[in-house]
């Protein structure tokens, strides 16, 4: 069955939704905003209803604006952010812990002993960012009642009443076995969990139930993949050795290696891209920069940009960063450093210094993390990256993006589909509802919007970069 299917993509700060024809592209847009409290102690909540009532307006909205009905529906979620809720009435019990949440570092500085042994099974590093420790801290001080998950299966279940949550979310849990993609009982019974009723694991792509809640006719919700890999998907980084990087709240680079799971010594995520029946399960590398859009928004709270789209105007009255130094790590450093205790720092400021030198070197300090990400990826591959493939709101920023190409020394595809993480979503939802279809059938292509290419040498990128690296050295 063809036809256009309703794309969802559950963000952090917003949710989109597209609907996309095969044929005819997007037909229909909306996005809706989502508020996420950020509170004292690295603290980032955000209320549930707020997440749920997100999804129906954006859905909503992209459904009237195309006028006409769709097939099948996809989702994708923002992965590690997780809530407790009541299995029979769907009511939540708490809020929602987004992934940027530090509150369950005590339960990781207990587990230590024990991080080999996870890292081994899952491929995660012990860190507050994934989902299991973040539950672990639910049942150990919120409630004991209910189920406790990924807000991902909590969306899926008031849409449909499913109690599913895809492989590729389930292995950012630090709760998944990664080479039976199943839930691991040593895992749940290391966090304090293995008392609990995890939704079952599926693939991205199949029935999962029917979505009422647009009015009209039932909608077969048929695709579920977690963001950062619904955007892999969407770029049609489908086989080993291509690399993207998602520039939204936090930044998020996924490079694809095969069959099997690459567990390397880089610091890098070793975790499943997607699972389809009948084709087996593809795995990835994954890096994070946990602030990106998260520090330009901080940068403009203090009145140094008027918002987002100043940000080239203001770093561009400026040559250069006049010496000053930006390590955003405002939510702590993420891989490879994996240090959550690290605080944000700006050094080598002058009362010379100015709006645009800060801009210049925030561009730096985003773009220095990329490259550590992309040179852990090479080091875990066996190979240098030969370009990277990049979309999110930040890619709208020349500035950054000549930054990233001029620090990375590779070429910066800048993706002409403004939406990849729905994209993805929406392939997902055409696989689900059409198995003979191949990767490369809804998969969008296309050449990018623009390349950046390299304006600096080797050495100049280097020098940039050791500045940049003896200040995380020294950020605590």
């Amino acid at each position: 069955m063809s036809g256009p299917v309703l794309a969802v993509d559950q963000g952090t700060s917003a949710t989109k939704a597209l609907v996309v024809c095969p044929e005819r592209g997007v037909i229909g847009a909306a996005t809706a905003p989502v508020r996420p409290r950020h509170l004292p102690g690295g603290r980032v909540e955000v209320d549930p209803a707020e997440l749920l009532g997100s999804v129906l307006d954006a859905g909503a909205r992209a459904l009237a604006e195309a006028g006409e009905p769709v097939v099948a529906a996809g989702l994708a979620n923002q992965g590690e952010t997780v809530l407790a809720w009541d299995p029979v009435t769907g009511t939540p019990l708490t809020d929602a812990i987004v992934w940027q949440d530090r509150r369950a570092a005590g339960i990781c500085a207990e587990l230590a002993p024990h991080a080999d042994e996870l890292l081994a099974l899952t491929g995660l590093p012990l860190d507050p960012y994934f989902a299991a420790p973040k539950m672990a801290w639910i049942r150990r001080h919120l409630t004991r009642d209910g189920v406790v998950t990924t807000s991902d299966a909590w969306l899926a279940h008031r849409l449909t009443g499913a109690f599913v949550t895809d492989a590729a979310t389930a292995s950012r849990t630090q709760l998944l076995d990664l080479d039976t993609v199943d839930w691991s009982p040593r895992a749940l019974e290391l966090y304090g969990l293995g008392d609990e009723t995890p939704p079952q694991v599926v693939d991205v792509a199949g029935e999962f139930g029917e979505i009422t809640a647009f009015g009209g006719a039932p909608v077969p919700l048929t695709g579920l993949l977690v963001d950062q890999q619904a955007s892999l998907l969407a770029h049609g980084v489908t086989e080993p050795g291509a690399a993207k990087c998602t520039y939204g709240t936090g930044a998020f680079l996924l490079a694809h290696t095969g069959d099997r799971p690459r567990r390397g010594s880089s610091g890098l995520v070793s975790c499943v891209a997607w699972r389809l029946a009948g084709r087996g399960t593809d795995y990835c590398l994954d890096g994070q920069v946990y602030a990106a859009a998260s520090a330009v928004r901080w940068l403009t709270d203090l009145g140094v940009l008027s918002g987002p789209d100043a940000l080239d105007a203001v770093g561009r009255s400026v040559p250069d960063s006049g010496g000053v130094t930006f390590v955003p790590a405002l939510s702590g450093l993420a891989a490879p450093w994996w240090r959550g205790d690290a605080r944000g720092t700006l050094t080598g400021l002058g009362l010379d210094s100015g709006p645009g030198h800060l801009v210049r070197a925030l561009c730096d300090g985003i773009a220095a993390q990329v490259v550590a990400l992309a040179d852990a990826a090479a080091d875990d591959l066996g190979a240098p990256l030969a370009s990277l493939r990049v979309d999110g709101g930040l890619t709208r920023s020349e500035l950054l993006m000549q930054t990233q190409a001029d620090l990375l020394q590779l070429p910066v595809e800048v993706s002409a589909l403004p939406d990849t993480t729905a994209l993805g979503a929406a392939a997902a939802a055409r696989l689900g509802l059409d198995p003979s279809l191949t990767l490369k059938d809804v998969v969008a292509g296309g050449p990018p919007a623009r390349v950046h290419e390299p304006r600096i040498d080797a050495a100049q990128a280097q020098e940039r970069l050791a500045r940049f690296r003896a200040a995380v050295d020294r950020a605590s």
